[in-house]
């Protein structure tokens, strides 16, 4: 009988581990999935440039990671996601997120706060129809912090009166007039000057240079004058932030403006309204409405608002390609996603064979 019952139980341990080996692999895909989505969301994330408005300090096709830790983790808003992915479903393009349940903004401890300087990873605020942590990411440099007023003159960017130095391998717009003979390609591959081009046949070329590219272009032969493109003092652009004829700024002149800070009150009048009509009904949720020349909030007659939040002000190192805040206004404190600290891979898309890989940015520190 013990012989009978060995026997007959000696099959169903096999089927078990038969069984175990096959569990023993998911349980591992499982932890895998699981770690890596936690890694993911509380710690460190990578990421890539695909767009030049931070040329050159950072490039297109430059692979980076960005700290979640360095300002602390902000806790899932969005609970119910694809794991590892963003807010597409891969090669089907189809969301991967379900909109329900929305959770609250919350933040886990960090090792800081933003400065001015950071290069930070946020989301794209005009995203209206995408809960906040599911919008499109967007990388610049914070220029101004919650409280600070900026100003830009004649390019100069001005934070509470103080002239910011440009970033050192940041772009600008120039007119480079030449004696008709225009550049060899050589010689803008050698300064890896990418963008721009011919305005005319009579040598004057629009190119976006760094402040080095800028001194190496003046010792070409051919070269009759260098200056920078500039939009004047005074003139209004309509798709200018906060598009309103009251305050006429572009992207070489503008403001000054105060960065709204929690806690902070200001006062509202039917053009300042314009300043923070998303801030007071998009980001921080409150119903406002204009009758005549009274505001409403919640219903309620206002000359002023006091923050709920702290808000940042981001700009593009390449300050005439890049879509920023002088476009679309502050980014608030629940959008920012972490800090780009170092890129780990770099490819040329447009380089031949032999030079695909930037060497010479691999696992550079970003400043």
């Amino acid at each position: 009988m013990k012989l009978a019952f060995w026997k007959k139980n000696s099959g169903k341990n096999a089927a078990k581990a038969k069984k175990s080996k096959t569990r023993e692999w998911i349980d591992a895909l499982v932890f895998a999935v699981v770690a890596a989505t936690l890694i993911r969301m509380f710690f460190i994330e990578a990421y890539t440039i695909p767009t030049p408005s931070m040329e050159k300090s950072l490039m297109v096709g430059d692979f980076l990671f960005v700290s979640k830790m360095s300002y602390g983790a902000r806790t899932p808003m969005t609970p119910l996601a694809f794991p590892l992915v963003h807010n597409k479903m891969p090669l089907i393009g189809t969301k991967s997120y379900s909109e329900w349940p929305q959770w609250s903004y919350n933040r886990l401890p960090g090792f800081g706060d933003i400065e001015r300087g950071d290069v930070v990873v946020f989301n794209y605020p005009m995203e209206d129809d995408k809960p906040v942590d599911k919008r499109e990411n967007y990388i610049k440099r914070c220029v101004g912090i919650a409280g600070d007023t900026l100003s830009l003159k004649n390019q100069v960017l001005y934070i509470n009166g103080q002239m910011v130095d440009f970033p050192e391998r940041s772009q600008r717009r120039y007119l480079v007039k030449t004696d008709g003979t225009g550049f060899s390609q050589r010689l803008l591959d050698k300064l890896d000057i990418t963008e721009g081009g011919m305005l005319n046949d009579q040598g004057d070329f629009l190119l976006h240079l760094t402040p080095k590219n800028t001194e190496a272009i003046r010792e070409a032969g051919n070269i009759k004058d260098i200056s920078p493109m500039l939009d004047s003092a005074g003139q209004f652009v309509e798709d200018i932030f906060p598009y309103n004829k009251h305050y006429p700024w572009n992207i070489d002149n503008y403001g000054p403006i105060v960065i709204p800070k929690k806690g902070m009150t200001v006062t509202l009048d039917t053009n300042s309204i314009d300043l923070y009509r998303r801030i007071i009904s998009i980001y921080e949720g409150h119903q406002l409405e204009m009758q005549g020349n009274t505001i409403l909030i919640d219903g309620k007659p206002a000359n002023s608002y006091t923050f709920a939040m702290n808000y940042y002000w981001m700009m593009g190192d390449n300050r005439h390609n890049s879509l920023d805040s002088r476009y679309w206004g502050f980014v608030p404190e629940d959008h920012i996603v972490g800090k780009a600290v170092f890129v780990w891979m770099s490819w040329n898309t447009n380089g031949n064979l032999l030079n695909k890989i930037r060497w010479d940015r691999i696992f550079r520190f970003i400043h």
